[in-house]
């Protein structure tokens, strides 16, 4: 049996909303501001938790440790370099700002994954998700590299790692309707998701 080894979460709030127009962590769903959902998702789970963001005033009502980019315009990668720098734990569950139906039953099954792993990531409607993903520690070093050469998509970097990818079939046993995949990057999203909670 693997050693047990110890998880903490990391919610990516850095980035510039370009797409959005505004900053999308504000944004009200159901009266809370977009990023609150995702926290009380990752509070379910009894971890650690941590905010990367570049704009810690504007969460501090959060009251969660703030951590802004070791390189800063880097994008979800730095994002996720920073989480792993940070953390003491030797993994990091890495969640978007910007999704705030995550459920859970998914978030403890990729967690249940990682030992023997670099990365824990779905493979959800021929497409990787690497920012609903588990990241060991030992990643930094390749991610490090990779920023240095500027070469900042999360999703090819995964062929460098010990990449776990979880099928659709069993990522619908812990979410049926896929609802932990949905967010928010333009206003078109947004009022998508709106419509869902209604």
């Amino acid at each position: 049996m693997a050693a047990e080894t110890s998880v903490s979460v990391a919610i990516l709030a850095g980035g510039r909303s370009r797409r959005m127009g505004r900053d999308k962590t504000a944004l009200l769903l159901r009266g809370k501001p977009l990023l609150q959902h995702v926290v009380d998702s990752a509070a379910s789970l009894q971890l650690p938790i941590q905010i990367i963001t570049n704009t810690p005033d504007n969460h501090a009502y959060l009251g969660l440790p703030m951590h802004t980019d070791v390189f800063p315009g880097s994008g979800s990668i730095g994002g996720l370099y920073t989480a792993l720098h940070y953390t003491t734990s030797d993994y990091v569950l890495c969640l978007a700002c910007d999704s705030p139906y995550l459920q859970p039953a998914l978030l403890r099954y990729l967690i249940a994954l990682r030992h023997d792993y670099d990365a824990v990531v779905p493979y959800v409607r021929a497409r990787r998700h690497p920012l609903v993903a588990v990241y060991s520690k030992r990643c930094l070093p390749v991610i490090h590299e990779r920023i240095e050469r500027g070469e900042l998509r999360i999703t090819t970097m995964l062929n460098e790692l010990h990449t776990r990818f979880v099928e659709e079939n069993d990522v619908r046993r812990y979410d049926p309707g896929l609802k932990s995949f949905f967010n928010a990057n333009t206003p078109e999203e947004f009022a998508r998701i709106a419509a869902l909670s209604r």
